[in-house]
Parts: C-alpha cells; sequence; structure tokens
C-alpha cells in the first residue's frame, strides 16, 4: 500500500461487515461504518477550508470518533496532528503556533479535557456518524514539504521546544505490517487499544497494525485495571501496554483473592517503553501464562526497530533481534559508547522519519546523509545479534508510557519565582519510570513540596508532574556549574520515597 487509507480501503473490500472498532461509549464500527464516518468527516473538513498539506490538529483521548478524523485528514490528503487532550493551555498554544493547522478537532464525547479546550477555542460541535466531535477553524496556509506527510507527532527536544515528527504514508504503511506480522494478526484477533493513539505506540502498532490485519481494535480513552482485565476475559486476544498497566492488572487480580489471570482468549502479551527487569518479567510471565515480548522503538522510527518473540521462560531480557527491514548499528565512538561495541543506537530502514517540521537544524543532527538516524539511546548488540538498550543519552523518562522530556519539566519548575534551578531525572521502580524532580531554592525561603506541586499543575499534564520534589539549597554541580545529574539520586538518597 501506499498511503494509510488505502488499508482501509482493502478491507471494506475484503470484509465490509466485520468489526474494525469499539469504545467505551458503547460505538461498534464495521470497516465500512469506520469508511463512512470518515468520508462524511472529510466533507466537513473541507467545507472549512481544509485542503492537501494543511494540518489539522486532533485533541483526543482514545475512541472510534479519533480513527474518523485520522482516516479523514489522509483523504483529503491533509496531515493529522493527534495531541492527547491532557495537555495544559500553554503546551498546546506551543504546537499551534508551531504546526499553524487549519483546523482543531476534539474528541469532546470521551474527554473532559477535550470539551475544555473546545470552551476555550470557541469550538462548535460538529455532527454526523463519525460522532461527538467539536471543531475550531483556523487560518493556515498549505505546506509543499509536506506532500507525502500522514501525519506530524511532537516530542519535545533538549531546548524544551516541541518537535514535529514527520512521519509519511510508507513509513506507517510499512509499519502497520511489521506490527501486524510480529504479534501474527489475523481478523479473528480483537486488539486492546488502551495506549493513546496519540503516540506512536498507540497509533502504528495498534491501530494501523490493526487495520492493516482487518483486526478489531476495543479502544479505551483511559487506562483501569478493572477495564483491561474484563477485556481479556471476554474476548481480547492481543495485548499491548506498558510496565506500569501490568502491575496495575495484576494487582488488581490479587486483590479478587487470585493468583494468575487465567484469560481464555488472550494469546499475546508485550510491554513496551521500558526495559524489562528479569525478576519482574518472570513474575509477569507467570501471572498470564504466555510469554512477554519487549521490543525497542522510538516516535522517529514510527515503528519497533527490534522486537523479541521468545518462547515462555526465556531469560532474554534483551529489546530483541533487528525486525525485517530494519538495519541497527552501534556507533561506538559516540559521546558515552565504550570504543567496545556499547555505544549510541544507529537505525536505518523504511520506518524511519522524514525529519522534524520546520526544523532542518535538528534534522541534520538527527538523520546522516546516508539515511542513519541516531537514536540518542546508548545500546550494544549481543552474540545472537539481540539489541540490548544500555541508557537513554538523551534522559528522556517514559512514564505510564508516556514520553516525559525533563527540559519541559524544569522549565516549569524554573518558573517559580523562589526556585533558583532545578533538574529532573527518571527512577525505575515496580515497573515504571518515576519523574524525580530536585529543586534549589534559597536559604530560609518557605517555599515546600506542596506549593511547588500545586505550581508546575497548572503547567504541565498529569503524566509529566513529578512523583516527588526534594528541595534542597544546593545541587551537585561541576566547577563549570553544570549540574551533575547522574549524582542527584545518591546525594538525595536518604530523602527519596
Amino acid at each position: 500500500m501506499a498511503r494509510v487509507e488505502e488499508l482501509l480501503a482493502a478491507q471494506v473490500a475484503a470484509r465490509p461487515a466485520a468489526l474494525a472498532l469499539t469504545d467505551s461509549t458503547g460505538t461498534q464500527w464495521t470497516y465500512t461504518d469506520l469508511d463512512t464516518a470518515s468520508t462524511e468527516l472529510a466533507y466537513v473538513l473541507r467545507g472549512a477550508g481544509v485542503a492537501a498539506n494543511d494540518r489539522v490538529l486532533m485533541l483526543s483521548e482514545n475512541c472510534a470518533y479519533a480513527v474518523a478524523v485520522l482516516f479523514a485528514c489522509w483523504k483529503l490528503d491533509a496531515v493529522a496532528i493527534p495531541v492527547n487532550a491532557r495537555q495544559t493551555e500553554s503546551e498546546l498554544n506551543r504546537i499551534l503556533d508551531h504546526a499553524t493547522p487549519a483546523a482543531v478537532l476534539m474528541t469532546t464525547a470521551v474527554s473532559k479535557d477535550a470539551t475544555a479546550h473546545a470552551e476555550r477555542l470557541g469550538a462548535a460541535e460538529v455532527k454526523g456518524t463519525f460522532g461527538g466531535l467539536h471543531m475550531a477553524a483556523r487560518t493556515t496556509d498549505p505546506d509543499a514539504d509536506l506532500h507525502d506527510v500522514a501525519v506530524l507527532l511532537y516530542t519535545t527536544g533538549t531546548t524544551g521546544d516541541p518537535k514535529g515528527v514527520m512521519l509519511t504514508h510508507d513509513n506507517m504503511c510499512f509499519g502497520a505490517e511489521a506490527s501486524s506480522n510480529l504479534r501474527r494478526m489475523t481478523p479473528d484477533d480483537v486488539i486492546y487499544g488502551v495506549l493513546p493513539l496519540t503516540h506512536v505506540f498507540g497509533l502504528v502498532s495498534v491501530v494501523t497494525g490493526a487495520c492493516f490485519a482487518g483486526v478489531t481494535v476495543q479502544q479505551e480513552a483511559r487506562f483501569s485495571a478493572k477495564a483491561l482485565y474484563d477485556a481479556v476475559m471476554n474476548g481480547v486476544t492481543i495485548l499491548p501496554a506498558v510496565p506500569q498497566m501490568h502491575a496495575l492488572v495484576m494487582q488488581y487480580v490479587r486483590e479478587q483473592g487470585l493468583t494468575k489471570l487465567n484469560s481464555p482468549s488472550l494469546r499475546y502479551v508485550s510491554s513496551g517503553g521500558a526495559p524489562l527487569d528479569p525478576a519482574w518479567k518472570r513474575k509477569a510471565e507467570s501471572f498470564y501464562g504466555l510469554p512477554l515480548q519487549n521490543g525497542f522503538g522510538m516516535t522517529e522510527t514510527c515503528s519497533g526497530a527490534s522486537a523479541t518473540d521468545n518462547p515462555l521462560g526465556s531469560s532474554d531480557i534483551s529489546v530483541g533481534p533487528k525486525t525485517p527491514g530494519t538495519e541497527i548499528r552501534i556507533d561506538d565512538q559516540a559521546p558515552g559508547g565504550n570504543g567496545a561495541g556499547e555505544g549510541e543506537v544507529l537505525v536505518k530502514g523504511p520506518h524511519v522519519m522524514k525529519g522534524y517540521y520546520r526544523n532542518p537544524t535538528e534534522t541534520a543532527k538527527a538523520l546522516d546523509a546516508e539515511g542513519w538516524l541516531r537514536t540518542g539511546d546508548l545500546g550494544k548488540i549481543d552474540e545472537h545479534g539481540h539489541l540490548h538498550i544500555l541508557g537513554r543519552s538523551k534522559e528522556l523518562i517514559i512514564h505510564g508510557g508516556f514520553n516525559v522530556y525533563p527540559p519541559e519539566v524544569e522549565a516549569a519548575l524554573n518558573d517559580h519565582p523562589q526556585v533558583i534551578q532545578s533538574a529532573v531525572v527518571g527512577r525505575m521502580k515496580d515497573g515504571d519510570e518515576q519523574v524525580l524532580a530536585f529543586a534549589q531554592i534559597a536559604e530560609g525561603d518557605t517555599v515546600d513540596p506542596d506549593e511547588l506541586r500545586r505550581f508546575v499543575a497548572e503547567r504541565l499534564a498529569g503524566y509529566k508532574r513529578p512523583s516527588q520534589i526534594v528541595l534542597a539549597t544546593s545541587l551537585p554541580a561541576a566547577p563549570t556549574g553544570k549540574l551533575l545529574k547522574h549524582k542527584l539520586l545518591d546525594t538525595f538518597a536518604d530523602q527519596l520515597g
């Protein structure tokens, strides 16, 4: 397939009455229903002035309506920008200013946060078979540089400024096929869609991969252990999740007096977004009675660059061999490398992004002339050809499956008048990465952590907020004044919960 909407067209032609999507509103759409809803919404967008190469920003939480928005954009040759509705006003404004979308759509039927944004933006309700949405039209210009781009997924760079990752239709079709093949998806499968489709995992590996194979996606707007448990006990066959979700459903089942899941339908379980601890992996596999698969990927690679396909009980805690069509090599001369096989992970293949939107400087840093992507992650390849991730040179924190960029959290803390400077790091605990913040204040100041939590809550989405804020009159630093983040956990070990 050359374009993502052709995946949907193929399913409509082959299996028009097959169930494509269900969600927490009770919506149940066949592939024909999804096609009809997205076509109708495309007419609405065209009537609002959306043209080819325009950007359409979607503020959403998972639901069938959000998927209709995506396909409507692609049918118009417009570029979809999925953004989590839980973004704060200031976070959203940075993306709006950078992307200059022609329209903003909000999934108000499933998200109180989307509704709040709709009220603030003066959005009007749009009605049709595509469900509960609000839309605000804006002024923009088409951008020919986006002629082959399907989505812009915004991350935050080292400066705290947003970066729009340009993923093409070719990227997404390759990623959809790779995800489908990896999980051996068939039309009999039901995949649980709680990973947000505003992130690459939920968008490509779940929704687009399912469309490639004709799979049903059971969409959930927000995670709850009970909802996940009910789903896997009632027909879900494929469960992609992050460690925190696995840990919470295991706790929920224990509270019911059970030790194992014993799902009658579940056949494939994967964990992404964080390294696997061997003991935790064994515990999870015992609970599910299935192997726990892992992989490595990032927004800039559209889909997984490597993935495991291990039997139950395997001791392998790597992120697997490279996926078909992908090339991986290690630059052990890069910063953080040891010159002996450990260094920065470089990736090349049909799934690597086109670049960062309106940011040629950052694009040139990430992509070389031969198409190799510098991931910023440190790793090594073992004797079996399996990739092991050793650390993140970019200091990215993945909390609950969401990307958290320390400079953005630090910027929010530093806005407080009594904070001199701050440093944010991640710490793995109970299968998930915590966001820990260390704030330097002046001797004698009376600010307390609770006040700072309230302060940053107005500036950051919930998943970005620190789980703990440590106050100190000094932070470990080099003679140059540069903060030594790698010393923070040891320096303040006695204050960490």
